[in-house]
């Protein structure tokens, strides 16, 4: 043998050994991550997968990650992609689609000339201009027996296009609009689109007094399926099996901040946020109470948690969770 082949022989053989220990530090850094996470009263569930393989999974306080949790507003990211699909699909034209003469049936008797301006991309990146419906709005919104006629005879409080004025009313909007363009309701788009990702399943959703599915809230699915849904993401719209179910230009736009949050500083493009974490960009879906899918790209990590729903904004839950994170991610980028 060659003297000039031990040198590469013996650095294979030393990864070879390294490796197997470098790999059993971070799983035991993670697991000691999770062991802590306990303390978290209203954490119930955190799912880690790097590469598609989960590596490691808890459920907490009697949670478990393979029973459906209420995601909340993380439901939204879901009708984002269902958008997406609709305009690949020649459903819809495209963001910059005026919603009025979709929803003409629905419009206040003489609406605001600035319904006209309203694009599907506003009602996306929540800055249609209408008044929110969420927070303090949110209950006599329900309450209202149209949602979606409702949701549209909001006043105007900014210019469509203006600053970030989030609303479950602008997703709900989104939902009512698949389900005019497609004569179908928008679960059953949920099921036949993206239901061929493996592990991806909607165990149930609630509906408006009209039949139509609640556009970015009270959407039930395990944190495993969340799981499912994030990593169809991660892989630019490609399924398990190799399929592209979302296109991945529809993702990348989605992922590209246009407005930002007033209450976390966050960017926000299509139903998702945007921030950086441990020095990593994050992408994440975010449902009221902690209900969360983080996406960072450069680790080929998806993470997700889920929290009880009833833990109040402002908690600080939200804070404590993206320490968590930071913390994760510390374990895989060592």
């Amino acid at each position: 043998m060659s003297s000039r082949r031990l040198p590469s022989m013996l650095l294979l053989v030393c990864l070879l050994l390294v490796s197997p220990l470098l790999a059993a530090a971070q799983d035991a850094r993670l697991a000691a991550v999770l062991d802590e996470a306990a303390a978290l009263a209203p954490l119930r569930t955190v799912i880690v997968a790097r590469n598609g393989t989960v590596l490691a999974e808890r459920g907490y306080h009697g949670a478990s990650p393979a029973r459906p949790a209420n995601i909340k507003s993380a439901s939204k990211s879901v009708v984002s992609a269902l958008v997406g699909i609709a305009i690949e699909r020649g459903l819809l034209e495209g963001v910059d689609q005026p919603i009025a003469p979709l929803l003409a049936d629905r419009l206040p008797e003489a609406p605001d000339p600035r319904m006209a301006q309203v694009t599907i991309g506003h009602l996306l990146s929540m800055q249609a201009g209408l008044r929110p419906t969420s927070g303090r709005q949110y209950g006599a919104w329900v309450a209202q027996r149209d949602w979606v006629r409702a949701a549209l005879a909001q006043p105007f409080v900014d210019v469509p296009g203006g600053g970030m004025l989030y609303s479950s009313g602008s997703t709900h909007l989104l939902s009512a609009i698949l389900v005019q363009v497609s004569g179908k309701p928008t679960l059953q788009l949920a099921r036949e689109w993206l239901e061929p990702q493996a592990g991806f399943s909607i165990a149930s959703w609630d509906r408006d007094p009209q039949g139509i599915h609640f556009g970015g809230n009270q959407m039930a699915m395990t944190p495993r399926s969340l799981l499912a849904f994030g990593e169809l993401y991660r892989n630019h719209g490609r399924s398990a099996a190799g399929a592209q179910l979302v296109p991945g230009t529809w993702i990348a736009q989605s992922w590209q901040p246009r407005t930002r949050s007033i209450y976390t500083g966050d960017g926000y493009g299509y139903g998702w946020f945007a921030r950086r974490v441990g020095g990593h960009e994050v992408r994440y879906a975010w449902g009221h109470g902690g209900q969360m899918l983080f996406i960072v790209p450069t680790l080929a990590l998806t993470v997700v948690m889920t929290s009880d729903e009833r833990t109040p904004a402002g908690s600080g839950h939200l804070a404590d969770l993206l320490v968590l994170l930071e913390r994760i991610v510390a374990t895989q980028a060592a």
